[in-house]
C-alpha cells in the first residue's frame, strides 16, 4: 500500500488562524487551526502576528512558522479525516505545558 505525498502549493489567509491552503492534485482545505494552538511548539503560534508570518518551505512543500512549527503537508491535506485525533493531542499538549 502506497501512501501518498502532497505538497503545499499554495496558502491564503481567510480569517484570524485560518487558511486556505491548496495543494499539488488540485484540492484545497480550509483549515482553522485555533482548535490545536496547544502546547510547547504550537501555543506560540496563538500570537496572530506570529501565526500570520506562515510561510511554504521550498524542500519540504509544506506550512511553516519562524519557531519551528510545522504541519505534514499529508495531515493539512486530509484535516477532516485528523482532525479528532488533533484536538486530543492539543488538549494533551496543554496539561503537559500546565504541568511544566
Amino acid at each position: 500500500m502506497r501512501h501518498p505525498i502532497h505538497r503545499v502549493v499554495f496558502y491564503e489567509i481567510q480569517a484570524p488562524y485560518t487558511l486556505r491552503v491548496g495543494f499539488d492534485d488540485g484540492t484545497e482545505q480550509v483549515i482553522d487551526f485555533q482548535v490545536v494552538l496547544e502546547g510547547e511548539l504550537f501555543g506560540p503560534l496563538r500570537d496572530a502576528s506570529l501565526f500570520d508570518k506562515v510561510r511554504i518551505d521550498p524542500e519540504v512543500h509544506t506550512l511553516v512558522w519562524p519557531n519551528g512549527a510545522d504541519w505534514d503537508p499529508a495531515t493539512l491535506h486530509d484535516w477532516p479525516e485528523h482532525l479528532p485525533e488533533l484536538r486530543k493531542m492539543a488538549k494533551r499538549w496543554s496539561l503537559a505545558e500546565m504541568k511544566n
